[in-house]
């Protein structure tokens, strides 16, 4: 879980974009580092196929103020969407301090966003996490684009346990700042209660 650095006061946090291929999560981490002030941000690292898709993981470390003195730096990774990348899904999860799950509003993609749900769940337990004890939240993602699945549906399908959700189009920046702050702000709340 969170790392503290008490030699440079740092506490490092790392958040995890999980959902089915092409839904949006490298996309998300694109405008979050573009709109970033560059004194808060690291280098991003993206590691591509020549399709376009993430290959393992996108990382920016992005610092977001202080906690009791301590910096506290959040590590944004984003997993493969492909299901053949399951080991580096698996891998990038190690230490997870919270999830974003961005789910691909698109009415066909809904068994992949099923699918990719239950494999986090898979993949959190063999680490022995339980996502529902983690900080988590959901993004529709897509919402701009014709035949997409309405909201009400993707919540009783996705979110059954009523973690915050948020209406996304990642390439405009929509829902992508509020679903970062939820996390984050859930991961903090969550370190603050682990303090005691």
């Amino acid at each position: 879980m969170s790392f503290i650095n008490y030699a440079s006061r740092e506490i490092n946090l790392k958040i995890v974009y999980y959902g089915p291929g092409l839904c949006g999560k490298t996309t998300n981490l694109q405008y979050i580092y573009q709109r970033t002030a560059p004194e808060a941000k690291g280098k991003m690292i993206s590691l591509a196929t020549e399709t376009e898709r993430t290959l393992f993981f996108d990382f920016l470390p992005l610092s977001l103020g202080e906690i009791k003195g301590f910096k506290t730096r959040f590590h944004l990774y984003t997993v493969p969407g492909q299901v053949f990348y399951d080991a580096s899904r698996k891998l990038i999860l190690k230490g997870v301090d919270g999830v974003v799950f961005v789910a691909d509003s698109q009415a066909d993609r809904l068994d992949a966003n099923v699918e990719s749900l239950e494999n986090l769940r898979d993949n959190l337990e063999e680490y022995g996490y339980q996502l529902e004890k983690l900080p988590y939240v959901i993004q529709y993602n897509k919402r701009d684009l014709p035949n997409v699945t309405p909201v009400e549906e993707l919540s009783r399908l996705l979110n059954p346990g009523k973690v915050p959700e948020f209406s996304a189009c990642a390439p405009k920046g929509e829902g992508v700042f509020d679903t970062l702050k939820a996390v984050a702000k859930l991961m903090l709340i969550s370190l603050k209660k682990n303090e005691k």
